[in-house]
């Protein structure tokens, strides 16, 4: 399929994900890709050994009214959250993104926890593990091997999404060792929350490099947290640009090798009514005092605002290891337009050096009312060659080949 726009991106393969077009993210190992949906409900695994010719080979179905809509492999294993599938159970946007989600979700039943999965057979997943969490269950989660994951989860003993560091020493029995939160967070604790009504403070992802976790809080802004104690996580440093630049802090990026740190805020709302979504870049050769010294360009070639729809940011390529690792090519989904490419060699002035804007979706997977028919890249994996993996909302995963700047 061609694109509507692209540089340095080339088309190789798509696939409709077997009838479940939707996807949000993606994990590439050992020639299977496992995608996460948002509307589908499940895990969809794809033999992407030929690259060209993607086939769908197995779908792993939720319990009801539940979505896996983010997954990490390594190894043998895989990791996927468990929550309410909110858009399914029809769940407004403006709901999910104020934070009032978890009052609209009163009484419904979903499955909420972390399952964990052998993938030594990478067509057959089996599952191992369960580890039950309550409140809305988990968001995001950061497991490139090793002891610990790091997952955000909504405890029912706060008011969102928190920091949860799970210890993942013997995969069929995890256990929860760590907590941390933002002041106010912890209502069982008699914490009250101190931020406008409206806004949204919890831990969307957070991204570990060394002993330092990078959270991004949604409208919360943006912490380094110390997790040499996994038991004892402490704040190091915090910053918040809500206001005046609008919240939605969705994914870090470290890059300790050169201390700079990437943050994308994330565009959840259509038609640019809020404005303009950016991806910062930071300075954090003192992590106590990380400093913003730039933004990644905004796509010009069209006006993605009028095009309906998000645009901006959503995620980023998280340089994960034995896949695509750059400390100067960033990859990123803005939504309506497309994946991008950034060359951050001189960070005080970022360039972007590729793009692919995919066709509108053929098929519309999303059941909310009056959606518009535009594409929606949701995630990006980025594999040792240059090989992307783009997810979308409706329009299936579309197999790219990176060709450099």
């Amino acid at each position: 399929m061609p694109a509507i726009a692209s540089r340095n991106m080339k088309y190789v393969g798509h696939t409709d994900q077997g009838g479940r077009g939707d996807g949000v993210q993606v994990m590439v190992n050992r020639g299977y890709a496992y995608v996460g949906h948002s509307f589908s409900n499940g895990i969809t695994v794809i033999d992407v050994r030929d690259a060209k010719q993607p086939k769908p080979v197995n779908f792993l179905p939720c319990p009801p009214n539940t979505r896996a809509h983010h997954l990490q492999t390594h190894g043998d294993l895989l990791l996927a959250v468990n929550g309410p599938s909110v858009w399914t159970m029809q769940v407004s946007q403006e709901a999910y993104f104020s934070g009032t989600s978890a009052a609209v979700l009163e009484g419904q039943k979903f499955t909420g926890g972390l399952r964990i999965f052998d993938i030594s057979r990478g067509e057959a997943p089996r599952e191992i593990a369960f580890l039950p969490l309550g409140g809305l269950g988990p968001h995001r989660i950061w497991y490139v091997g090793g002891r610990y994951a790091y997952v955000s989860v909504h405890l029912p003993e706060f008011s969102d999404h928190v920091l949860v560091i799970v210890d993942m020493v013997e995969p069929t029995k995890p256990q929860v060792v760590g907590k941390f939160w933002l002041p106010g967070m912890w209502t069982a604790g008699g914490e009250t929350p101190t931020w406008p009504k409206g806004k949204r403070y919890a831990l969307h992802h957070a991204l570990v490099a060394g002993d330092l976790a990078f959270g991004a809080w949604r409208d919360g802004g943006m912490s380094l947290i110390d997790v040499a104690d996994p038991q004892k996580p402490k704040m190091i440093a915090y910053r918040n640009w809500d206001p005046p630049f609008g919240g939605g802090t969705h994914s870090p990026l470290p890059l300790p090798d050169r201390n700079l740190l990437v943050v994308a805020d994330e565009a959840n709302f259509a038609d640019c009514k809020r404005g303009l979504r950016y991806i910062w870049i930071f300075d954090i050769r003192e992590p106590s005092n990380p400093v913003s010294i730039a933004t990644m360009p905004i796509p010009d070639e069209a006006d993605y605002c009028k095009k309906g729809g998000n645009f901006g940011p959503h995620n980023l390529w998280e340089n994960r290891p034995g896949a695509f690792q750059s400390s100067s090519i960033i990859f990123a989904t803005l939504h309506n337009a497309g994946v991008r490419a950034y060359d951050i060699a001189n960070p005080f002035a970022p360039r972007e050096i590729g793009y692919f804007v995919p066709p509108n979706p053929e098929r519309m997977y999303d059941p909310r009312p009056n959606r518009p028919k535009v594409i929606q890249s949701a995630d990006c994996f980025v594999d040792a060659q240059g090989l992307m993996y783009v997810t979308d909302t409706n329009a299936g995963l579309y197999i790219l080949q990176f060709e450099g700047a």
